[in-house]
């Protein structure tokens, strides 16, 4: 780590042909009160400080850069570890805002992105290959926040670094700070009054695309807690403006939601 050792590190940051060769068997000098005073370092076989970096890199205590690799909370793949590779203090967090369009401009070329576009444009914005892991925060904070959010025909998200191309987004429709008070609460719980069934109970809300994925992985629990009980879901979706959307955006829209169920159809 930095700061233990004298004269391991230089300019912050830690070649790893130089940590090779300070520990191949030397002695150093060590500023004291007045004098200094030799230290020997001792002899090091490579495998040892490769399982060190491999620790360090997988605990979150430094970035490792290989090549186009950029590493950190994570295992090092086989073969990473040549000599032209070199050790970083830990990357910083990127706030969500700063990979919306207006602080983030070389990221957007229109109202969608991709994700491998978000990071490629921070590594350049900071000069070098960020890890995919400080990325994934920062986007996965813009969804979190509702700043940004996954179009219709993006990949799945949370991914890696491979599947980052396929990940599409635009700014969120439906801003933070315009939200207001809905006149019908988030979660409401009543006995419904267009139901054709008298003393049903009806929980409404507006849903965001997250919330209803952990909907999803709620399923089960709701199907064991309403044993004996008529459980049913009603679904209305909505998309628009209408002025934005295309008669293809609507026959791509329609075909996925048919795979779903014959009854869900815009129009």
């Amino acid at each position: 780590m930095p700061g233990v050792l004298p004269e391991l590190w230089h300019r912050g940051e830690l070649a790893v042909k130089d940590l090779y060769g300070y520990f191949s068997g030397r002695v150093v000098m060590v500023p004291r009160e007045g004098y200094e005073e030799s230290l020997t370092i001792p002899s090091a076989e490579r495998s040892a400080l490769d399982a060190a970096i491999q620790a360090v890199v997988r605990e979150k205590r430094l970035w490792l850069i290989a090549g186009q690799g950029s590493f950190f909370s994570e295992e090092l793949p086989v073969g990473v570890l040549a000599e032209d590779a070199y050790l970083l203090p830990p990357p910083q967090p990127i706030p969500a805002r700063e990979i919306l369009p207006e602080d983030l401009p070389e990221a957007w070329s229109g109202e969608i992105t991709t994700a491998l576009a978000i990071g490629n444009a921070l590594s350049t914005k900071v000069g070098k290959m960020l890890p995919w892991i400080t990325v994934r925060e920062a986007i996965d904070g813009a969804f979190r926040m509702r700043l940004l959010e996954r179009t219709i025909d993006s990949g799945p998200w949370p991914c890696d670094y491979a599947g980052a191309r396929a990940v599409r987004v635009c700014v969120s429709r439906e801003q933070p700070a315009q939200r207001t008070p809905s006149p019908l609460p988030q979660s409401t719980l009543r006995e419904s009054t267009v139901t054709s069934v008298p003393g049903t109970l009806v929980a409404e809300a507006p849903l965001q695309i997250e919330e209803i994925q952990d909907l999803y992985d709620q399923l089960g629990d709701l199907v064991k807690a309403t044993v004996g009980l008529n459980l049913r879901f009603h679904v209305r979706i909505e998309l628009g403006p209408t002025s934005r959307t295309s008669d293809e955006t609507i026959d791509k829209v329609n075909d996925l939601l048919s795979e779903v169920s014959d009854k869900l159809k815009l129009g």
